[in-house]
């Protein structure tokens, strides 16, 4: 009978994660004032009896603890005491690397929650380590204990014998007792930086032999959100995919193309709302998650904000040159204000769209809202136009002007008022001759605007109409502000300046004219029987009913509302 073996490579493939692992205190990066401190402390002998170590997942705290075991049991033919540094490897150190050593326990508190695995640590720490200095017990993870193994452990905590150490690791440090954190020192591992983090990933990739753009790094870098083992996973994944380039490290990511984010951010920011919605058809039709588009929005928005106040951000080399170049250029043209505003609304739209059950709709509807909230004035606005005296609703002020993204803002200011915050550039339009209300309302069909055509009839009951200068009494179920948008309309139809003021009251004022079409229909449906050809027409149809009786001119609209 043959046999046949498998001979298993002596070398086989490692993840750049567990390659590169850092094997002493100079290789951690972004922790310079944790290992000072602990070189410090060993240099002074004053060694503590168990370390608390917290930060985000993969900063490094399960590292930086087998580092501080190997700190704790180095040994060589020269070195025979605990020290930082390990540049020789000892005779225990790589098999603590590799958590292997007998002596070195590890233990993951997500399996081992209770007090059956406290317990039995307890039980052995009477003993004294097999070959090592020292007996260290790392426990990852360690919230994740239940509050009797917590209990269990404070003693032994407190008091450990001599030859024990105990390294403690977690995300969550808010969920360990204070009476644990009190027993320990602590240190919280940092996020690391950008900027080193991708010039890490550059040195590894060199040591790979790995051609990449210092762009995709910094999409790297950003992603992993300051892990360093994310950093390196995701780079792992993008040399086994391909080039490493922004293209393909983006659509690795799922991320959204970040020149089309920018495109859409100028188009809600500038109150183009048809346009904004195209955008984001186009980049849902193509496989963007709904929830990501917002989320890709929000960064932008306060990568703008930020480069407002702090300009040399611009200067950042890993950062797109399109991205740097229009994100500087949105600062110096959108106000604080209007980005805060933006800032909200996409915060509390990305849980909206998260919980949605039509994710697509609810992102529509949010970028909907927040193009409409580009067209409402300022407080500063608000405040300049009462200072003046007027009690309108900011009607002077041209929201056409207001895509500042893609035009220059003039400093050119409307007749009859003094600069504002920001100049307002005054547009040359058509000459229109309004002499009364129906001339506005035919205006407004002329102009496609049916839903200002709907507002004139439905809610305006006219006080006064001339020249330049419009009064009215809204109906109490009346929309807010549209005082403004009838005098905001008017500029951008006309160019000149109008008064539109809203008056509270009900004395001198007219019917709508809505109100006044529906009065004259229901005279004319209640004398229409006696016609004659209708009445010939009744006759024909005994059980024939009359149940509307249409105006010329009047709209649909009103005609459903009156029946």
């Amino acid at each position: 009978m043959r046999i046949m073996t498998i001979k298993i490579a002596e070398h086989s493939y490692r993840v750049l994660a567990r390659k590169y692992r850092p094997q002493d205190f100079s290789d951690l990066i972004g922790q310079d004032m944790m290992v000072r401190t602990l070189i410090n402390a060993f240099q002074a002998g004053r060694i503590a009896q168990a370390w608390m170590l917290t930060g985000i997942r993969g900063i490094g705290k399960t590292t930086t603890a087998r580092i501080l075991a190997r700190a704790l049991n180095y040994k060589t033919k020269v070195i025979n005491e605990p020290t930082t540094d390990l540049k020789v490897l000892g005779e225990h150190c790589k098999e603590i690397m590799e958590g292997n050593h007998i002596d070195v326990v590890e233990m993951d508190a997500a399996s081992h929650t209770g007090i059956d695995d406290i317990r039995e640590i307890i039980e052995q720490v009477r003993y004294y380590p097999v070959s090592a200095r020292y007996k260290v017990y790392i426990i990852d993870e360690v919230h994740m204990l239940s509050t009797q193994a917590f209990n269990g452990l404070l003693k032994t905590l407190e008091e450990p014998p001599p030859h024990v150490k105990f390294i403690f690791a977690t995300t969550e440090i808010r969920k360990v007792p204070i009476t644990v954190l009190s027993r320990c020192q602590r240190f919280d591992l940092r996020r690391v930086g950008s900027v080193k983090l991708v010039q890490y990933l550059k040195k590894i990739s060199d040591a790979e032999g790995v051609e990449v753009q210092d762009s995709a790094l910094a999409v790297i870098a950003r992603a992993s959100e300051g892990s360093v083992r994310d950093s390196l996973s995701i780079l792992d994944q993008a040399i086994a995919h391909g080039k490493v380039e922004v293209e393909t490290v983006s659509t690795m990511l799922g991320q959204v193309d970040r020149a089309k984010i920018i495109n859409l951010f100028e188009k809600i920011m500038s109150g183009e709302t048809a346009k904004a919605l195209w955008e984001f058809r186009k980049l849902y039709e193509a496989g963007s998650d709904p929830e990501m588009i917002i989320i890709g929005l929000a960064d932008f928005n306060q990568l703008v904000t930020r480069m407002r106040f702090t300009p040399e951000l611009s200067e950042n080399v890993f950062l797109v040159e399109e991205e740097r170049s229009r994100a500087l250029a949105f600062a110096k043209k959108l106000s604080v204000r209007s980005l805060s505003r933006s800032w909200q609304m996409l915060l509390k739209g990305i849980a909206e769209v998260e919980g949605a059950a039509l994710p697509h709709a609810a992102a529509e509807m949010l970028l909907i809202r927040i193009s409409h909230a580009a067209d409402l004035p300022t407080l500063d606005e608000a405040l300049k136009f009462i200072a003046d005296g007027s009690r309108s609703s900011m009607e002077t002020v041209p929201s056409s002007t207001r895509a500042a993204c893609t035009s220059s803002i003039s400093t050119s200011v409307l007749p009859g008022t003094s600069t504002l915050s920001h100049g307002w550039e005054k547009p040359l339009r058509d000459k229109y001759r309004l002499e009364t209300l129906d001339d506005v309302i035919a205006l407004s069909e002329k102009k496609g605007a049916f839903h200002l055509k709907f507002i004139l009839r439905e809610y305006i009951r006219l006080l006064s109409f001339t020249a330049g200068h419009i009064e009215f009494i809204p109906t109490k179920d009346a929309p807010q502000n549209i005082a403004w948008k009838i005098a905001k309309s008017l500029y951008e139809w006309t160019g000149e300046r109008w008064i539109v003021n809203a008056i509270d009251g009900d004395s001198g004022a007219t019917e709508t004219i809505a109100e006044e079409e529906r009065l004259h229909r229901d005279t004319l449906l209640s004398g229409v029987e006696s016609d004659p050809d209708v009445a010939a027409i009744l006759d024909l149809f005994p059980e024939a009913k009359v149940l509307d009786v249409r105006l010329p001119g009047a709209s649909s609209m009103v005609r459903e509302q009156g029946r």
